[in-house]
């Protein structure tokens, strides 16, 4: 049997980063599951994987790496490409949440800077990393080539004053995806956006009863939370080549929020 094309997807021990790899398993990938610090939550994501996997060619392996550390980010890959012999695509998901929410005139420094370091800087060089990497290599085997997913939020287009440097860090990351589609897009390497919305979430879990009230009076249009599974359904569908013509797109998974009406 063939060998199943090989997915990283960053922030994959839990939330919406292990819905992202449970989807791929479904479909026949095979899943680096990174993790920052729980290997006994990315060995439950990886035993989830097996257990949805259609073929037995498919490897699922936890590796920890910190994406705001170079040299964490090298040794990640390094250990990636040393398992699978091979990488075929970049789902950049990891991301953190303020520790404290805080009204910007109030927010620190410290609390910006490690935001920054984790949601913009981290992606934006491991992108750098695997990008030229594949520069070097043959072909990827993938309908449409190699292939790039940077998750990002509404936070990059609707501001949130307790949250402006998680805002401002997924605003950067949203041009990002602009540059690397820009620069990659001759070289056969497709670079996209998800953008999730309202979603069920460890790190949403602390304003549920908030977030129900707004859904509830019409924020979100489709009036239910978006789910781990609603935007691994999405970066399947882009591994798999189903937009072969549109790079730097932004796929907004949100239920209508994005919308504008009165």
């Amino acid at each position: 049997m063939s060998e199943a094309a090989v997915v990283l997807v960053t922030g994959a021990s839990r939330g919406l980063g292990r819905g992202i790899a449970i989807e791929l398993a479904t479909n026949g990938y095979s899943v680096a599951i990174n993790y920052a610090g729980n290997q006994v939550a990315a060995e439950e994501a990886a035993e989830l994987c097996r257990q949805a996997a259609p073929n037995d060619n498919q490897k699922f392996f936890p590796v920890r790496g910190d994406i705001s550390s170079s040299e964490s980010r090298s040794a990640m890959l390094k250990a990636v490409l040393d398992h699978f012999g091979r990488l075929d695509a970049l789902v950049n998901n990891a991301g953190i949440a303020p520790s404290v929410r805080a009204d910007i005139t109030e927010a620190s420094e410290e609390s910006f800077e490690s935001l920054i370091k984790t949601n913009l800087m981290g992606p934006y060089f491991l992108t750098q990393e695997v990008a030229n990497y594949w520069l070097k290599e043959k072909p990827s085997p993938l309908k449409g080539g190699f292939r790039i997913i940077f998750v990002t939020s509404i936070s990059s287009h609707t501001a949130s004053i307790s949250r402006g440097d998680y805002c401002i860090s997924k605003a950067g990351l949203s041009m990002a995806v602009q540059l690397w589609s820009q620069r990659l897009a001759d070289e056969n390497i497709q670079v996209y956006e998800l953008r999730p919305g309202i979603m069920k979430t460890d790190m949403t879990a602390g304003v549920t009863s908030k977030y129900d009230a707004l859904i509830e009076d019409g924020l979100v249009p489709q009036k239910r939370w978006g789910t781990a599974k609603d935007l691994g359904l999405a970066a399947k569908s882009l591994i798999d080549g189903d937009f072969p013509f549109s790079t730097g797109t932004v796929i907004d998974v949100d239920g209508g929020f994005q919308i504008r009406h009165l």
